[in-house]
């Protein structure tokens, strides 16, 4: 095999995008990781060679398929379904599924591509895959949401498996979804085995998998700011979102001393100066999960700010936590943060910062954990899941929350240790993506060419 040039970063994004035309989400993916990958390879000739970086960025199995279904109406309705399965060198394919209307080829790519590197960083041995529909669940009756789930499953079912692929929920898909999807798997294979985590507790779910993304996100920043022989303690926080990751996020923080002053939705924002505890978070989760309500209701049940069509960042914080969707802080929003005195951000989203952003961040070199390595907790749970499902078995919530803290450590103190730049400076985003790629990479070179 013949030894090969590095290449230059804007060549290998220019054949990343001449690959995959219009898919501006994808290419964003590839040129965070590719900007600390193709430097670290400079001098290994054994990645050069075998085009490792390239073939990362080339999913292994794309599945498009048609999703037909009837509304309460008797309307048919047709919407498109997807599964990328980018890389399974190091175990099955794993990784959400997410109904949301924005849903495209280039989203799901971009999920897959990064949820590759973030299962490499947990130590557990799972590839990386994403999945999902442009259908949305907001509106439809939970006969719909049902009849939606089974008609995707059936299509599904043909390329999933507890050593194939292993999706999970995500935007859009939580526990009902899992459960109708599930049933429907059982249903059509005649099999009960782990085929998708975030299930019941019923039938073979895990504790703490609904706090693990939340909680993992803000151990990270815990473990940032020990470096830095700080803490929590009389901190304020921005939270964006108002989900499962933001609800479960603020939880943590509180518990840790911080204060949140910010919660959002695609309304808008609050902001509760007094900060968010422990009985107004219950009233969140009761808004948003029982009564499917908007952040707004929050600010007339307690007094406080609303700030319709905005985002929470020019609030002044200590620390902050994207925990909404892709893309949700812009460069002027990173700037905005670093002026206002902003000493970290962890992501609890997957990719929430824009690359200029991202570039704001290292430059003020602050502590910046991407949502590859600070997010990581939920899909560890789900890999706890998929082992005590493959044993028949169930962990107490006292072990499974000390392996997700030793997991999020260990995440952490690999990134650190390859992004280090200085006794001052770690750069969390070099340091996760390199830790990341080894493990795949080396794993790809065992394989050979395939």
């Amino acid at each position: 095999m013949s030894t090969q040039n590095v290449p230059d970063l804007e060549t290998f994004i220019g054949g990343v995008r001449k690959r995959n035309p219009g898919e501006k989400e994808f290419h964003q993916a590839v040129q965070e990781v590719a900007a600390d990958i193709i430097p670290f390879i400079a001098d290994k000739p054994k990645y050069q060679e075998w085009e490792v970086l390239r073939r990362m960025a080339e999913p292994d199995r794309i599945v498009m398929f048609r999703v037909c279904w009837e509304d309460d109406n008797k309307n048919i309705r047709v919407n498109r379904g997807y599964r990328v399965q980018n890389n399974n060198a190091i175990g099955p394919y794993k990784g959400g599924i997410r109904f949301h209307p924005s849903v495209t080829l280039s989203v799901l790519k971009f999920l897959a591509f990064e949820q590759t590197f973030k299962n490499s960083l947990t130590g557990l041995p799972m590839g990386g895959g994403k999945g999902g529909s442009d259908f949305n669940p907001k509106g439809k009756s939970d006969s719909e949401v049902m009849r939606f789930c089974q008609s995707f499953m059936t299509e599904l079912h043909r390329h999933i498996g507890e050593d194939t692929d292993v999706p999970a929920g995500d935007i859009g898909v939580g526990a009902r979804e899992i459960g109708y999807m599930f049933g429907q798997y059982k249903r059509l294979t005649n099999s009960f085995v782990g085929v998708l985590t975030g299930k019941g507790m019923e039938f073979g779910g895990s504790l703490i998998r609904t706090e693990a993304t939340g909680y993992g996100t803000v151990y990270f920043m815990e473990d940032m700011l020990k470096v830095r022989k700080d803490s929590f303690e009389g901190k304020t926080c921005l939270v964006s979102g108002s989900g499962n990751v933001a609800t479960h996020a603020v939880e943590k923080i509180n518990q840790l001393g911080g204060k949140v002053v910010t919660l959002s939705d695609s309304s808008g924002y609050i902001y509760d100066k007094e900060g968010i505890d422990a009985d107004k978070l219950e009233y969140v989760k009761e808004l948003k999960t029982v009564r499917r309500g908007r952040i707004e209701e929050y600010a007339k049940e307690f007094g406080c700010e609303f700030h319709a069509g905005k985002r929470p960042w020019d609030v002044p914080c200590d620390l902050a936590f994207p925990c909404a969707t892709q893309n949700e802080v812009t460069k002027a929003d990173a700037e905005i943060l670093v002026k206002n005195g902003c000493q970290g951000i962890s992501e609890g989203a997957n990719m929430p910062t824009e690359l200029a952003g991202i570039d704001v961040f290292k430059e003020a070199k602050i502590m910046y954990a991407p949502s590859k390595a600070a997010n990581a907790g939920g899909v560890a749970v789900s890999g706890l899941e998929m082992s005590q499902n493959s044993a028949r078995i169930s962990w107490k919530e006292e072990e499974l929350q000390q392996l997700l803290r030793n997991i999020m450590k260990d995440i952490h103190d690999n990134s650190a240790e390859y992004g280090r730049e200085s006794e001052d400076y770690v750069n969390y985003v070099k340091g996760a993506n390199v830790a990341g790629f080894v493990k795949v990479a080396d794993a790809m070179l065992a394989y050979g060419v395939i």
